[in-house]
C-alpha cells in the first residue's frame, strides 16, 4: 500500500505541473476546440506509456550508464519543443473556430500526434518515470504490477489534460482567448522554446 501511494504521489505532483504538454493541450483547446483538445490529452496519456515500457523492460539502466544516449535523446526532445514553439509564435491570423464542429480526419490525428509526440519525447517525463521506477518501486515486483503503476500513469496524465481541455475549449474562455490569440500564441511559444532550451543546458534531476 504504500509503495502504491508513493506512485500515486508522485505522478500527480509530476502531472499537475506545467510544461509542454500542459502548453499544448491549452492551445490546442482554445484555437482548435474541445474535441482537438481532448485527443492531445488521450495522445499525451499514451507518450507516456513509451517510456514505461523501455523503463520496464531495462532499457532505462542503458540510458543511465551512457551519457551520450541520454544527451541525445534530450536535444531530440527538446528540437521538438523548440519546433512547436516556433510554429506556436509563427502564428499569423486567429484559426477563428475551425475547431468548432470537432477536428476529423488528418485533424484528429494530428491533434492525438501532438500530445503523443510531446510527452513520448518529453526528457522530463523520462526522468519522472524511470524516477518512480527506481525509487518507488521494488526491484523484484512483477511485470503485471510495474505495468499496472504504468497504465496508472497513463490514466492520471488523461484526467488532468482532459480537465485542463474542457477547461480551456469553454466557449466565452475560447473567445476570449480567440481574440488575444496572437499575444496568447507568443506567451505558449516562448514558453515552449524555453522549455527546451532549458531541457539541453539545465541540469534536470
Amino acid at each position: 500500500m504504500g509503495e502504491l501511494l508513493a506512485v500515486a504521489l508522485i505522478t500527480v505532483l509530476a502531472v499537475i505541473s506545467p510544461g509542454a504538454d500542459f502548453a499544448m493541450v491549452t492551445r490546442s483547446s482554445y484555437a482548435f476546440g474541445r474535441r482537438s483538445g481532448l485527443l492531445a490529452a488521450l495522445g499525451i496519456a499514451c507518450g507516456v506509456q513509451v517510456h514505461v515500457v523501455y523503463t520496464v523492460l531495462g532499457v532505462a539502466v542503458l540510458i543511465s550508464q551512457s551519457p551520450g544516449l541520454f544527451m541525445a535523446m534530450k536535444v531530440v526532445g527538446a528540437g521538438y519543443l523548440i519546433y512547436l514553439g516556433y510554429r506556436s509564435l509563427r502564428t499569423r491570423a486567429p484559426v477563428a473556430l475551425e475547431g468548432a464542429a470537432g477536428v476529423t480526419g488528418r485533424g484528429a490525428w494530428g491533434a492525438f500526434a501532438s500530445g503523443f509526440l510531446t510527452n513520448a519525447l518529453n526528457p522530463k517525463t523520462m526522468l519522472f518515470v524511470v524516477s518512480a521506477y527506481s525509487q518507488v518501486v521494488q526491484p523484484g515486483a512483477s511485470l503485471g504490477l510495474n505495468f499496472a503503476y504504468g497504465a496508472f500513469m497513463s490514466l492520471a496524465h488523461w484526467v488532468w489534460f482532459s480537465l485542463v481541455a474542457l477547461f480551456f475549449s469553454r466557449e466565452a474562455l475560447r473567445q476570449a482567448m480567440l481574440r488575444r490569440q496572437r499575444m496568447v500564441d507568443r506567451v505558449i511559444g516562448v514558453a515552449l522554446i524555453g522549455l527546451g532550451v532549458a531541457v539541453v543546458f539545465v541540469n534536470v534531476r
